[in-house]
């Protein structure tokens, strides 16, 4: 596992992960697009919103947003946000936000 990017702060995860990890290969593929968020890879963003992502990573600032689509169900996506102050990263389904 690499070192993350960017402080992560807590990890905490909504009531929608929390209830989809209960099938291993659902848990598997969050966590992995976890280490990709550490790691400055947005995932399935937009161009400007990756654009907007790569400033706050460069200021130090600036909340941090990835969207992954699963490679099985593209219907199904998580999205993983690390708060402006680096304080707490969350796992949760769009529709949750």
């Amino acid at each position: 596992m690499a070192e993350s990017k960017f402080e992560t702060g807590e990890f905490v995860m909504t009531c929608g992960v929390s209830d989809k990890c209960s099938d291993d290969g659902f848990m598997q593929w969050a966590m992995g697009c976890l280490e990709r968020h550490k790691q400055g890879d947005w995932g399935d963003l937009l161009s400007d919103d990756m654009k907007l992502n790569d400033r706050g990573l460069e200021s130090g600032d600036g909340r941090l947003h990835s969207a992954y689509k699963h490679p099985d169900n593209t219907a199904l996506q998580i999205w993983i946000v690390t708060e402006w102050n680096r304080s707490v990263t969350t796992i949760l389904l769009p529709e949750e936000y």
